[in-house]
């Protein structure tokens, strides 16, 4: 569907885990502005609505006030300083969740032009496990997979074999 290239191998990988947990024709509420993905989401018959780009740290009020039964949020809580308050207040009963994962070899990206386009967390797998149970849910599926990058040197190499990227499905306990 689609190429092996990121992003795409990405989206791949996200949209098969979406589809193999959560049936097609639900109601999303994608955390974040509209963006490629959500635009895969609504193709392969999802019914989604995206946030409006506020500050989630400040205001939780489109996950509070959402008749949606499943929130997206594909790396979108490493950008977040507190994303607990975030995960706690999410009114729906489902969460499909993808995060980059901190990699020994690499340090947290940080944007020099765009403000918002940093990451504050780059959580290991257990952090980030951690947060979803003390904010109130319960794993039900995981993925991990690689980032492979079309460069030659010692990083591009390591990631070939680590995992970049985490998946959660998770239900509210």
């Amino acid at each position: 569907m689609y190429e092996k290239t990121f992003p795409n191998k990405r989206y791949a990988i996200t949209a098969r885990f979406l589809k193999n947990t959560v049936p097609t024709g639900a109601e999303i509420l994608d955390l974040g502005v509209s963006n490629p993905f959500s635009e895969i989401m609504k193709a392969e018959g999802y019914s989604v609505t995206n946030t409006g780009g506020e500050d989630l740290d400040l205001d939780t009020s489109a996950v509070k006030n959402t008749n949606a039964e499943v929130v997206t949020a594909f790396e979108i809580f490493e950008h977040l300083l507190a994303p607990y308050q975030v995960l706690k207040d999410i009114k729906a009963t489902k969460l499909v969740a993808s995060i980059p994962l901190k990699l020994w070899f690499a340090p947290a990206y940080r944007s020099k032009t765009d403000m918002w386009d940093r990451h504050y967390h780059e959580f290991e797998d257990w952090q980030f496990d951690w947060l979803l149970e003390k904010s109130g849910w319960e794993i039900k599926n995981r993925e991990k997979f690689t980032h492979p990058v079309k460069k030659i040197g010692f990083r591009p190499l390591l990631r070939l074999f680590t995992p970049r990227y985490y998946l959660i499905y998770a239900e509210r306990k």
